[in-house]
């Protein structure tokens, strides 16, 4: 039988030696495996920049009434197992389901261009989950998936009950994840939104900055920057100065698009200079990326000073 005392007793005494015992964080740029993150080793897992797409479901809880339980469950599933599919086709290196939405994280080797397409697309295919609920349904309240980007560094690691595999969740300490989610419920499912370290990554990246220059059918219409400033007041510091998107993928030009993103392609001959000069004032209606620069930069120095992160082969860095 339970014994409210002693269960008390047990995980007082848990967290004092948990805290008495600083764990060892291991920098693993380059050789992180989520499937290997420790639950009995006092490690956590160091990771220098992950980037957090996060998507939500708008208006869920209102999608279940007046409707059959069978019916509810094919809009979960048909939605939210469609992003998961999007997020595995970018090769996301992790994914995590919470109900009506959940999170998808790239780290490695051309992450932010992996998790801007994974974004785009979600975005693109919230026109179409839309499209369809409204069709079948049609009193429906509207719906689609609201999509935001974030990135931090982050630490990892497997937290639970030894042995007890259904008892085990990773966390994922940053602001990556959180910032994201705070983004993404500030936004509609037509503006994907992106804090300001992301836009700092991608801005010089005139497949993700600009126009393809025409309406969608291939009339040629001229090019455009794509973003606009946007201010995400529940993030607490610079990472609130973001942009928004409302543009889904061109459906004459959006594969080409993509691609080259995925490629490493980053320059456009057809892009005139003045467009870019507009592209780069972008978020300059504060002193953001200067405070943001400084900030990461900061970030970066007591990085490299911490001491307590090891390598993982084990010795200081």
């Amino acid at each position: 039988m339970l014994k409210l005392g002693n269960l008390l007793s047990d995980v007082a005494d848990r967290t004092s030696e948990k805290l008495s015992h600083e764990p060892k964080v291991e920098l693993k740029d380059g050789s992180f495996d989520a499937a290997k993150l420790p639950i009995d080793a006092a490690t956590w897992h160091f990771l220098s920049d992950v980037v957090a797409v996060v998507f939500d479901m708008r208006g869920s809880t209102q999608l279940e009434k007046g409707r059959s339980a069978a019916s509810t469950a094919s809009i979960y599933d048909a939605g939210v197992g469609s992003v998961a599919r999007i997020l595995r086709e970018f090769d996301v290196d992790f994914v995590d389901i919470q109900g009506d939405g959940g999170f998808g994280l790239f780290w490695g080797e051309r992450r932010y261009e992996r998790a801007m397409c994974a974004a785009i697309t979600t975005r693109s295919y919230s026109d179409e989950f839309t499209a369809q609920i409204e069709a079948k349904w049609k009193t429906a309240p509207s719906t689609g998936f609201k999509v935001a980007v974030a990135s931090s560094s982050i630490m990892a690691k497997r937290v639970g009950i030894p042995r007890h595999l259904d008892l085990q969740e990773p966390v994922w300490a940053g602001h990556a994840v959180n910032y994201a989610a705070k983004a993404a419920q500030q936004t509609d499912p037509r503006n994907l939104v992106i804090t300001a370290s992301v836009w700092d990554e991608i801005q010089s990246n005139d497949y993700l900055s600009f126009s393809c220059g025409c309406d969608g059918n291939g009339n040629h219409t001229g090019l455009s920057v794509l973003w606009k400033d946007v201010e995400l007041d529940k993030i607490p510091d610079e990472e609130r100065f973001g942009q928004s998107l409302s543009s889904p993928w061109c459906s004459v030009h959006g594969d080409e698009f993509c691609h080259a993103i995925l490629k490493g392609d980053r320059y456009r001959p057809d892009v005139p200079e003045g467009l870019r000069s507009e592209r780069n004032l972008r978020g300059s209606y504060s002193p953001t990326l200067v405070t943001l620069a400084r900030r990461r930069a900061e970030i970066r120095r007591q990085f490299s000073a911490d001491s307590s992160i090891t390598t993982a082969r084990g010795g200081e860095r």
